[in-house]
């Protein structure tokens, strides 16, 4: 640190191999926005501007105007005395490299907006009055130690954009003025840049982080606060599934190292390279006006968006500030060193003294209603705080078990909590259908209840029983539901989802499979992802446009395809809830692939007595019927879904008549569900129907 001729602070920019990232301290920031701050560094700039007078109103007696610069310099000197913490525009400086020459042609910008007594001083240096503005002819001549390159655009003045050509016949002769944002900094106020707004959004405080999530913020300050060799510090890369996390984590490293944090959508990048060149020398001078830090977020950056992910590489590359970009996948840079960390979610351990630490005191009465939650549920910190936010309302029956009651609620708070990004991708079928509803052999209903109870022990049995600690391969519970169309593998699904009080999701693979190399594998993990924090139901529909893929290899198509039948089962064996393909196509999956399925149950097509009883059980209690003989409905050979069908049509033929149902309404309701199956309909059928 030296000493200039105006008694400034100088630090004229440090050779790139010993300069360090870190921002200033906290205690240091602190003083910078007190009041007292406030009024030192307006004192100093004031005193700055008159040193830059004394220059400009310089007697033409050598003597007399070297004692009247020499006071200017003590007053400034004795203004920086008076200092707590450095000043503005010293810091403005030294951040951006300003020669001594530099820094008052700053200075002869800043006067005119801050002194009206500048503007006749200008003119008259000119010898025009119709000239009351600075300008490089008048630093040049009126300023010591002046240089021409200080007029060169890639020199910091002009490339920081810190003053502002205006339009002339030449350079020298052009208005010089300068920049707003600029000049509120040397005045202590601090605020975003306008032409930043609505593009970049500062990033608030997040909530305390989870001990995993802390320490690694504190890597990124520890890695940004050593010494670089580089021009630019490396992009630090954080990659997870939760972009709150993720956040938490970048703002907790810049509060450790006494930077704010600010955020830009990766699809906010202009394509075109000239916007994106003002945009990155804008950011970069904000940056350092701010003292901040930048989190691109690419979190919603679609796969296929090449120019975006193009400009997300230029811009990274092209910014020397400190840079954290998110995303759900590792992106490679070139010209820019680049460390990546996967933010985690909260192990199980963590999420359970959340829970504690969120309840207070009722975390010892619903201890045993938290260890449920914790099996079942992956919240963060916001979901667990947001979930248990019920347990301070009212109870709705004071007469039941209170405990019991904040159980069945912060269950249900906590199955609404994960819902928000699966809505997105799958459709949620809510039902209320129950095992009195599934008409199955006792074998299938038996492996169906062997598949609740794995779902509801699977903590007792990976956790505390130490299987997950054995092996983490396999410990997803999966489940292939094969058989026709219409036999009850999606009613088996909702049955199983509202015994777990769990919520289903059905994903129709159909839409999944992308004819795009890498895109269906893609689709699949956005599913997977969003699903773990509640360990819904995952009912994959339609599993043939998949399995019927699956072939001998032959070429690249055909690799590729059992690539992704091999990564679907992957992903079903990892996933911490109960994941279930529906197909009638069983015979394309080889006996590779089917042993990594936990449960396979076969829906064979219903018998008479199966189809009689499904006739005994499809209309509601509240449905008038009158005659209806299930013996004779049963002949018809069809599956479960049909016969809905023909008890919900004949429904409305019989409201329509304003009776209850009776058998010529199941007959004409028959004849249509036939028409539509494009089957006859036999005597042996109906024939005796009325």
């Amino acid at each position: 640190m030296a000493t200039t001729r105006d008694g400034a602070l100088s630090e004229a920019a440090a050779p790139a191999e010993t300069r360090e990232t870190g921002f200033a301290g906290a205690t240091d920031r602190m003083a910078r926005t007190s009041g007292h701050w406030n009024t030192a560094n307006q004192r100093y700039l004031r005193a700055a501007l008159n040193v830059v007078r004394a220059y400009l109103t310089r007697s033409p007696d050598a003597t007399e105007g070297e004692q009247d610069v020499a006071r200017a310099q003590l007053d400034l000197q004795v203004a920086a005395s008076a200092l707590p913490a450095q000043a503005a525009l010293d810091t403005l400086c030294i951040d951006f490299g300003l020669t001594p020459f530099e820094r008052d042609v700053l200075l002869l910008c800043a006067g005119l907006e801050l002194d009206a007594g500048f503007g006749p001083l200008f003119a008259a240096a000119h010898g025009d009055p119709q000239r009351p503005y600075p300008t490089f002819s008048l630093a040049l001549a009126a300023l010591p130690d002046p240089h021409w390159s200080a007029l060169a655009p890639e020199a910091a003045l002009r490339r920081w954009r810190l003053i502002e050509v205006g339009t002339g016949t030449a350079l020298v002769f052009s208005p010089l003025r300068i920049d707003e944002r600029v000049l509120h900094h040397l005045l202590g106020v601090s605020y975003l840049d306008d032409r930043l707004l609505g593009i970049v959004d500062r990033v608030h405080p997040a909530a305390a982080l989870t001990p995993s999530q802390d320490r690694l913020a504190e890597r990124v300050a520890a890695l940004w606060s050593q010494p670089v060799r580089d021009a630019a510090p490396p992009a630090i890369q954080l990659c997870g599934v939760e972009t709150g996390d993720k956040r938490g984590v970048a703002v907790a490293a810049c509060r450790k190292l006494g930077c704010d944090l600010c955020v830009l959508s990766a699809q906010n990048l202009p394509a075109d390279p000239r916007e994106l060149e003002a945009l990155m020398r804008l950011w970069e001078r904000e940056a350092i006006l701010s003292r901040a830090a930048l989190l691109l977020d690419c979190d919603e950056l679609d796969a296929t968006d090449v120019v975006h992910a193009q400009a997300v590489v230029r811009f990274v590359e092209g910014v020397s500030g400190l840079v954290i970009l998110t995303g759900r996948e590792r992106r490679a840079l070139r010209q820019r060193p680049v460390i990546s960390f996967d933010v985690a979610r909260p192990t199980v351990q963590e999420q359970r003294t959340l829970w504690q630490q969120t309840l207070g005191a009722t975390a010892v009465s619903l201890n045993g209603h938290v260890e449920t939650l914790v099996a079942q549920f992956s919240l963060n910190a916001a979901g667990i705080r947001s979930a248990a936010e019920i347990v301070g309302q009212p109870v709705a029956d004071e007469s039941h078990d209170l405990d019991a009651q904040l159980g069945d609620r912060l269950w249900d708070a906590c199955r609404a909590q994960s819902r928000p990004r699966l809505d997105e991708l799958a459709h949620r079928i809510a039902s209320a259908a129950s095992w009195d509803d599934l008409v199955l052999p006792e074998l299938q209903r038996q492996t169906l209840r062997d598949v609740v109870v794995q779902v509801r022990h699977r903590a007792q049995v990976y956790e505390r029983w130490g299987f997950a600690a054995k092996s983490s391969r396999g410990l997803g519970i999966s489940a292939l539901f094969a058989g026709a169309s219409g036999t009850g593998k999606t009613l088996a699904a909702e049955v199983l989802a509202n015994e777990l009080r769990l919520d289903l999701y059905r994903i129709d693979l159909s839409q999944v499979v992308s004819k795009y190399i890498g895109e269906t594998e893609k689709n699949l993990r956005r599913v997977f992802d969003a699903a773990e924090d509640g360990g819904a139901v995952l009912l994959f529909d339609e599993a043939d446009a998949l399995f019927g893929k699956r072939s001998e290899v032959k070429d690249s198509h055909d690799r590729y395809a059992n690539i992704e039948v091999s990564y679907l089962l992957q992903r079903m064996e990892a996933y911490r809830g109960l994941a279930i393909l529906t197909s009638n196509m069983k015979d394309a999956l080889d006996t590779a692939f089917l042993r990594r399925i936990r449960f396979i149950v076969t829906f064979p097509f219903p018998d008479g007595v199966q189809r009689a009883e499904i006739w005994r059980r499809i209309f509601p209690a509240a449905t008038p019927t009158d005659g209806v003989d299930v013996t004779r409905l049963a002949r018809l050979n069809v599956t479960g879904g049909n016969i809905r069908n023909i008890a919900l049509n004949a429904a409305f033929l019989a409201a329509d008549a304003g009776e209850p149902v009776r058998m010529p309404h199941l007959l004409r309701a028959a004849q249509i569900e036939y028409a539509k199956l494009e089957k006859p309909l036999s005597a042996s059928e109906v024939g005796d129907w009325v």
